[in-house]
């Protein structure tokens, strides 16, 4: 269980409250700053976005899958011949979606 504002809520039906969220908010945002389960934000802080960076997006699905187009493991960074890219392959976005549903 989870203490928010002094009452405990269960981690199982705070899973059910964040179901409308993309699911790429249960990591922090590289981009932005924006801390994990919060929207990500413009630089100055100021307005919230209705959708998460790319960025982040890509963060997410770098922790939660395994990629099929080089055959990383999850944590570790997709390469293209050795050489680390700076986002994940298409394919791993897939993945990524799959096992969050």
């Amino acid at each position: 269980m989870t203490l928010h504002s002094g009452a405990p809520m269960p981690d199982s039906l705070r899973h059910y409250m964040r179901a409308s969220q993309h699911p790429a908010r249960s990591v922090p945002c590289s981009h932005c700053g924006a801390h994990a389960h919060r929207p990500c934000t413009t630089r100055s802080k100021r307005h919230l976005l209705p959708a998460p960076h790319p960025q982040r997006v890509s963060d997410w699905a770098q922790t939660t899958a395994c990629c099929p187009a080089c055959q990383v493991t999850p944590e570790v960074p997709c390469h293209d011949d050795g050489r680390q890219r700076a986002t994940v392959h298409a394919r791993r976005y897939q993945e990524a979606e799959g096992v969050a549903a």
